[in-house]
């Protein structure tokens, strides 16, 4: 019962920083990109392998941790239907070059800062 209440406040908490990223962004790269969805799923590419291969190599994550972090604040973060969502609108208003952007810069920085994540809890913690 603990895992789930934990989940849950961190899925909370992702979400309350995607919508704090929103209104950031929104003020600071305005509204014509989809930037802030951008920004969170490159983040939670980050984190996400970050936590992963730091739990999987050391004892400083407890897998209630893992799971309360991966599932519970990664799935409330990151927006993988909103990024589709935006994409697909996109198409649907005749914007096919920024609809192939979005998908390709996505897909690009997504990998790449997942690779990041990845080297960051290698070279901090070995495997």
């Amino acid at each position: 019962m603990i895992q789930v209440l934990l989940i849950g406040l961190a899925g909370a908490i992702g979400t309350l920083v995607r919508y704090g990223v929103g209104l950031w962004a929104a003020r600071a790269l305005g509204t014509g990109f989809p930037y802030s969805t951008l920004i969170v799923n490159v983040a939670g590419c980050f984190l996400i392998t970050l936590v992963a291969h730091t739990a999987l190599v050391t004892t400083l994550i407890s897998p209630t941790i893992r799971l309360t972090l991966m599932t519970g604040f990664m799935g409330g973060l990151t927006t993988y239907s909103s990024f589709d969502f935006e994409t697909t609108n996109l198409v649907r208003q005749g914007s096919w070059w920024l609809a192939g952007v979005n998908v390709a810069v996505t897909l690009v920085l997504c990998f790449g800062a997942g690779l990041a994540g990845l080297g960051l809890a290698k070279k901090m913690f070995g495997g």
